[in-house]
């Protein structure tokens, strides 16, 4: 089976982006030389499960950042919604959680990269994400769109490791599986 690996940034109280889904609060920060492990995150991944929300975040970007494939999970979208630019390289799925990996599995992926609020919640809720690591970013924000929403009962996860950068930012690394 795919297993599911979430990599992302959240402000210092818990949000992914403001309530109109912006996320210009991560552009302020100084370019560091380096990525925090995005890069290698990618290169281990076989491609994308992300939300409605986060691709069209994603289309508002100068160019387009995934040179992997793009699996767009939506029920109010299909493909005609997906830009031409796009054709070939990013599908939209009105299927569930465990059914898109399974369709994954199928195809041949080991593991999916899970983007967007929403999703990463219903993934984890199926108990279909591995991992996380999470990027913590000196930063309030006050109010926005929270990584982890109402749970119906705890989620609990492994810590694997911590990590301060001079940036600021505090890198933590969960393991969600066989607990």
């Amino acid at each position: 089976m795919t297993t599911g690996h979430v990599f992302i940034a959240v402000s210092l109280d818990g949000y992914i982006a403001r309530p109109d889904g912006a996320i210009d609060w991560l552009d302020a920060w100084p370019d560091v030389g380096h990525d925090y492990g995005f890069a290698a995150f990618m290169e281990s991944v076989d491609g994308l499960v992300m939300g409605r929300s986060t691709f069209e975040q994603a289309l508002r970007f100068s160019d387009w950042p995934y040179t992997k494939p793009v699996i767009v999970l939506s029920r109010t979208m299909g493909e005609e919604d997906v830009p031409s630019a796009l054709s070939g390289r990013v599908r939209v799925s009105d299927s569930g959680p465990r059914e898109v990996m399974n369709e994954l599995s199928q195809a041949g992926w080991q593991r999916a990269y899970i983007d967007g609020g929403r999703v990463i919640q219903s993934f984890l809720r199926e108990g279909l994400i591995d991992d996380l690591v999470i990027t913590r970013l000196p930063i309030v924000i006050g109010s926005g769109l929270p990584l982890f929403g109402e749970v119906t009962e705890d989620v609990r996860l492994a810590h694997v490791s911590t990590s301060a950068f001079p940036s600021g930012f505090v890198q933590s690394r969960y393991r969600a599986s066989a607990l």
